[in-house]
């Protein structure tokens, strides 16, 4: 089965899944639980109702207590990870074929399906992309939308989705009609939002995320667009590179080069390292995440303070080594740009996790 980032599998038990990153075992697909079936669910589909779980730990416990049979130690990623078997998985949704469905059904009844296809439909004629390069996920991709769904895009391939990028920016800027920028006050819901799972002052996050032009509003509706490499690009299989958990670190450094950073996963190579806590290691070439918060969020040549887990990389192919700090594993991980860097919380502030985007 091929499955990547964005798409959804159901599995026997049908709880549906949200599938991470591009690389999976044989035979299995890392994903994490996102609709578990609940009577009380405020979610329907085919006569089941759904609940929506939120944080990546009400997913593990949930994994622990219902299918922990799926938790494994990946000796490739060196931690536990969720693992679902291809022989126990009953659907696969993919984006692509979603946004197919809805061209070809016309949505007329369901106000956010007629948006998301509006949206990907701008995109598809500023950017000048293939319709076969644009994907949905998201409560749309399991048709299981409430009225406080937001719209997820998905675009596939480096060169699809630096236009697609630009035309954002364009739209943007232009004061395009259907869509604009979050407002002070909704990048403030924004981040009482994020915060419970990723922790930074709101200073620090609204000055990265101001300038973030894959996300804001579409007619009214949240928007979040996740770019994701196409198959033909992905150059790592699985168990060509290890993992290894090296602890936990703060580091300052300078942004070398961000050209992956649009990307889900993404990454940032850096310099002029310097460790304030955690072990001092040698050396420390990238810093990385699997979650779409933090695409974006510095560009080359800038200084920034990171948190969060360091990992050794070895290449079982040409036995490079290296280190990098991966973001996105604890509410405490987080990087922000060093000219303002404001780390105080706000009062109130809930220290509960959160969403996975």
């Amino acid at each position: 089965m091929l499955a990547r980032e964005g798409d959804f599998i159901q599995h026997k038990s049908n709880v549906i899944f949200d599938v991470k990153g591009l690389i999976h075992p044989e035979n299995k697909v890392i994903a994490f639980p996102r609709y578990i079936p609940n009577p009380d669910g405020s979610r329907c589909s085919n006569g089941q109702s759904y609940g929506k779980v939120y944080s990546l730990a009400d997913r593990f416990t949930f994994l622990q207590e219902h299918l922990p049979h799926l938790l494994l130690f990946d000796n490739v990623f060196g931690e536990i990870m969720c693992e679902v078997p291809v022989n126990e998985i009953i659907q696969h949704f993919q984006p692509i074929e979603k946004i197919a469905h809805l061209r070809t059904e016309k949505p007329n009844n369901n106000i956010l399906d007629k948006k998301a296809l509006q949206l990907a439909t701008d995109l598809q004629q500023i950017a000048n992309i293939p319709w076969n390069t644009i994907g949905i996920s998201g409560s749309i991709l399991a048709g299981l939308t409430t009225s406080t769904s937001d719209i997820d895009l998905l675009i596939y391939g480096t060169d699809n989705c630096h236009k697609t990028y630009t035309a954002l920016q364009y739209m943007l800027k232009t004061g395009h009609p259907r869509l604009k920028a979050y407002t002070t006050e909704e990048l403030y819901s924004l981040y009482e939002f994020r915060s419970k799972d990723t922790h930074m002052s709101f200073e620090n996050f609204q000055q990265v995320e101001k300038q973030k032009a894959f996300q804001g509003m579409y007619q009214g509706t949240d928007y979040f667009i996740r770019f994701v490499k196409d198959w033909p690009e992905l150059t790592e299989q699985y168990g060509d590179i290890h993992y290894n958990n090296a602890g936990y670190a703060k580091i300052t450094a300078t942004i070398s080069n961000a050209t992956e950073a649009l990307f889900t996963p993404c990454t940032y190579q850096i310099e002029d390292v310097n460790t304030i806590k955690g072990p001092k290691l040698t050396p420390l070439k990238e810093i990385s995440s699997f979650r779409g918060r933090f695409c974006e969020q510095a560009k080359n040549g800038e200084a920034i303070t990171a948190q969060g887990k360091a990992e050794l990389v070895v290449n079982k192919k040409n036995g490079d080594k290296y280190y990098r700090l991966i973001l996105g594993h604890k509410p405490d991980d987080y990087m922000i740009l060093e000219q303002l860097n404001v780390t105080s919380l706000t009062p109130g502030h809930n220290n509960a996790d959160n969403t996975l985007r």
